[in-house]
């Protein structure tokens, strides 16, 4: 069985844009190159999870989404496909959701898919619908603070056996 990442992308990989459709929009945190290599080289699968809403308000499309994330893996520079696979949850909060975080059922077929670990499967992010996706599909998971959530408030939330880190890059320095 294989081990694996799922990521979060938006103020996990990239900066936050708000309804990001433009890839030249795209800006890659300080750090992510290096964190995604590292987990590449310890043979971690990686899959990218990602809330975008603004399809679901009519913002922009799914192409625009697909367009956006082509770009940060460009900018990224690893051999492609950098993810094993994208999970794009396109639904707004207020309607029906299948994929949504804190809905842990991409992970969950991911894990099924690719017979992964989930004892060795983490799910990495900045937001607590990351984290409970993670720990609603039974697998750990790591906290990322951001200008949103602060270290002070990842504690504040008390979320059990959840380690904090400052960026994407500290915690993949964590990795064996």
């Amino acid at each position: 069985m294989s081990k694996a990442l799922f990521i979060d992308r938006d103020d996990t990989l990239i900066v936050d844009k708000v309804y990001l459709s433009d890839p030249a929009g795209v800006e890659l945190l300080p750090g992510v190159i290096e964190g995604l290599r590292r987990a590449r080289e310890l043979g971690y699968k990686l899959f990218l999870f990602t809330n975008q809403s603004g399809i679901g308000r009519g913002y922009y499309t799914i192409e625009n989404a697909h367009r956006v994330n082509a770009r940060m893996e460009e900018m990224i520079g690893l051999p492609r496909p950098l993810f094993i696979e994208i999970g794009i949850a396109p639904e707004a909060p207020d309607q029906p959701s299948l994929y949504r975080k804190p809905s842990p059922r991409f992970i969950t077929e991911m894990i099924a898919k690719y017979k992964l670990d989930p004892a060795q499967c983490i799910m990495v992010g900045d937001r607590e619908s990351d984290i409970e996706a993670g720990l609603n599909a039974k697998i750990c998971c790591a906290a990322l603070c951001t200008a949103k959530v602060t270290e002070e408030q990842w504690r504040a939330f008390a979320y059990p056996g959840v380690p904090i880190y400052p960026t994407f890059l500290d915690f993949a320095k964590t990795l064996v």
